[in-house]
Order: C-alpha cells, then sequence, then structure tokens
C-alpha cells in the first residue's frame, strides 16, 4: 500500500449502512474516497460528512450490476485521485420470502447486484492492482456465506457465492506470486436500514436476527482488515458460533433454523404491503448509517478486539506460561533447599550432642547394674558412635567436592 499519500479507497454501497459507516472510518483517516452506489442523495450526504472530516470524496452514482458502469467508476477515481490502494465491495439487494414465492426476475436481481456486483468490482480492482503488484480488496460478507438461514435464499447463495469466486481468486494470485491482497470480512447482524428497504414477502416487517451490531463495529473490522494481511475476518461470537456450529453439527440446525427462522426475522408489527423496496431503483432521501435498531445493538465486539490484538494476546499468553514455569521452578528449588537443610540438620552430630549422649547412657546405667543394661548401654553407644562416623564421612564427601 502506499503510504506517501492519503489511500485512495473505492467503497461500492456507500450512500448508506455498513458501506456508509466504511465512508466515515476512513474518512478519519484522512483518505480519499470513491463513493459508488446508486442513490445520489445518500451519496451526496455522504461527500459532506468525508469532506467535515478533512478528506476527499467523488461522487459515483453507479449500478454495481452493469459492469460497463463499475468499469467507468473505477476509471474516474484513477483519474481524480491516483492509484486506487483499497477497494472494498459492499453493495447489496435482498428479499425475505419463502423460496417458492420468490419471482425469477427478483431472485436473478438479488444475484447481480448482490454477488455479480462484487465479481465486477473485483475485476476492476484487479485490472489495475495486479500490473501494480500491491493493493487491497474487502469483501463485505456475512456468516450466511456458511450458514444460510431461511428466507433469504437469494441473499444466502450471493454471499456463499462471493466466498467461493474469492477463495479461488487468491489462490490464482498466489500461484503469480502476486502483492495484492483480498481477504473477506464475515459480519453478524447489524443495525442498518436495509430492512426498511429490502423487497419483503412475509406478513411482519423484517429484522436482524439478534445478536445484532452497530455498523460502526462492521465499519472498524473492515478497515482493520484493509490494512491487515488476513485472509478472512470473523466479526462478532455470533458468526463465530454459526460457522462452527454448521462445521460440527449441520443438520441440527437445518431443524433449528426452520423451527426459528421464521419468527425471529420479523418484528411484531405488520408490514406496509404499498412499502416501497430498493430492489429495482434507489429509494430517494438519505438513509444514513444506523437502521431502526439503536436499542438493541452492541457497539462493542469483544470478539473482534480479541482478533485484532490476538499477536499481543498469544505474546502476553506466552509470557504468563513462562512467568508459571519460572515461578514453579523457584519454588521447587527452594523447595529443596529447605529439604537439604533439613537434612543437614537432622544428620548433624556436633561433639557435645556426643558428650549429652554418653552422659544419659551412663547416667542411666549407674542407675541399673543388671548385665542386660549394660548391654544395652554398649549397644546404644555403638549405634550413636556408628551414625556419628558416618555423618562425619558424608560432610567430608561434601567439602572436598565442593
Amino acid at each position: 500500500m502506499n503510504t506517501s499519500k492519503p489511500e485512495v479507497v473505492v467503497i461500492t454501497g456507500a450512500s448508506a449502512g455498513i458501506g456508509r459507516a466504511t465512508v466515515r472510518a476512513f474518512a478519519k483517516r484522512g483518505a480519499y474516497i470513491g463513493l459508488v452506489a446508486r442513490s445520489r442523495d445518500g451519496l451526496e450526504a455522504a461527500r459532506q460528512e468525508v469532506e467535515a472530516a478533512g478528506a476527499k470524496a467523488l461522487v459515483l452514482p453507479t449500478d454495481v450490476s452493469d459492469p460497463e458502469q463499475v468499469e467507468a467508476a473505477a476509471a474516474a477515481v484513477e483519474k481524480e485521485f491516483g492509484p486506487i490502494d483499497i477497494w472494498v465491495n459492499d453493495a447489496m439487494a435482498s428479499i425475505l420470502s419463502p423460496f417458492t414465492e420468490i419471482k425469477p426476475e427478483e431472485f436473478r436481481r438479488v444475484t447481480e447486484v448482490t454477488y455479480l456486483g462484487y465479481v465486477y468490482g473485483t475485476m476492476a480492482a484487479l485490472r489495475r492492482m495486479k500490473p501494480r503488484d500491491r493493493g487491497t480488496i474487502v469483501q463485505v460478507g456475512s456468516a450466511l456465506a456458511y450458514r444460510s438461514i431461511p428466507l433469504q435464499s437469494a441473499y444466502c447463495g450471493a454471499k456463499s457465492a462471493i466466498r467461493g469466486f474469492t477463495d479461488s481468486i487468491r489462490c490464482e494470485l498466489h500461484h503469480d506470486r502476486s502483492n495484492v491482497h483480498i481477504t473477506m470480512v464475515q459480519m453478524p447482524a447489524v443495525n442498518t436500514p436495509q430492512f426498511d428497504w429490502i423487497e419483503n414477502n412475509m406478513p411482519h416487517k423484517p429484522q436482524p436476527v439478534p445478536p445484532i451490531f452497530q455498523p460502526e463495529v462492521a465499519a472498524e473490522a473492515i478497515v482493520w482488515a484493509a490494512t491487515h494481511k488476513r485472509r478472512e475476518l470473523y466479526v462478532g461470537s455470533s458468526t463465530v458460533e454459526a460457522i462452527l456450529g454448521t462445521k460440527v453439527a449441520p443438520g441440527i440446525l437445518d431443524r433449528y433454523l426452520g423451527k426459528t427462522g421464521y419468527k425471529s426475522q420479523q418484528t411484531e408489527q405488520p408490514e406496509n404491503k404499498n412499502r416501497l423496496s430498493n430492489l429495482w431503483e434507489p429509494l430517494p432521501g438519505d438513509r444514513g448509517a444506523h437502521g431502526r435498531f439503536d436499542d438493541q445493538a452492541q457497539d462493542y465486539s469483544a470478539q473482534l478486539w480479541a482478533t485484532e490484538n490476538q499477536d499481543w494476546l498469544i505474546l502476553g499468553l506466552g509470557a504468563g506460561v513462562v512467568l508459571v514455569a519460572v515461578g514453579a521452578y523457584l519454588n521447587h528449588q527452594a523447595q529443596q533447599e529447605r529439604y537439604v537443610a533439613q537434612k543437614d540438620e537432622d544428620d548433624r552430630i556436633s561433639e557435645s550432642d556426643i558428650r549429652a549422649e554418653v552422659a544419659r547412657q551412663l547416667h542411666q546405667s549407674t542407675n541399673r547394674s543388671s548385665k542386660l543394661d549394660k548391654w544395652n548401654l554398649l549397644t546404644g553407644l555403638t549405634r550413636f558412635a556408628w551414625k556419628a562416623l558416618t555423618t562425619e564421612s558424608k560432610n567430608n564427601q561434601k567439602a572436598t567436592q565442593s
């Protein structure tokens, strides 16, 4: 990445939601940002936020399902700001509906925006990055790329496809020994305006499946992924649980989600059947980054923090293990020294000890003059003398060795 000048960043889906929060995050870094989306109202509002942060932005109304429009946007960014350093694919469309109630053209439209939009964005980025042998592409993914849920067959299919083609491209970049980096950030449920603009065939209003995170958490992860060489990044413990769960017990999750997935994606409020969606055309007005779930959304992810700081955590864990090992060793040494000292004390027989023992034995013998007592006196003194001699011998050997 070129660090001698501000980063040049392209963000698709920049007008609202995660894309809008990501625009703000890069603007704080002073980046020059190409704003790509269909909604001119949202893009103009995003541009004002970028400029208020002291950075620069270029508004590029674009339908990412059209490869020619995507290519034109990339060319305009490089003409205005110079070589693109980071390309973030985030544009999406969706429909909440049982698969059997989705029209073919609706399914195709979701696929063209959410999947092929990433394909065309990646193509435009690689055309420029590969010859320069530098740059980063960030694919904004989802836990649904691994663990599909009911009512979102088109969206889940697109996210899974993004993961598949991204893995393939990564292999090709390794084959070419390219320094271009491509990464994917798998998101949890996020509080964005999409739940008020997606196509909905269900009787109640859509909602993200809890736990819900604020879009700033997602934006932080995207910026971090764009500036670190990580193959893939999971955001939120719920994402980790979903991905691991489907690897361990996919059948159980199929049945569980079949039972709970319909209700968990809808509020209790009835849907307005006359509500417009943005599936075919952008909705007027600026939608911003947040949806209507601020009271439920978390603005921090401990799992993301641990991921971002895992090198320090591993270092700290290693240091802790070393400290425990050193402490155990020192404690063992201290115990050994105490044992040796006590043993030496027990074995040490001084001249005064010998005199005292002889005096005690003689005193007892004067009070009892039988042959048995005299024999006991003799054997007792003999044992004591032998102990004294062996102890002295050991002490002499230690002195010689030292």
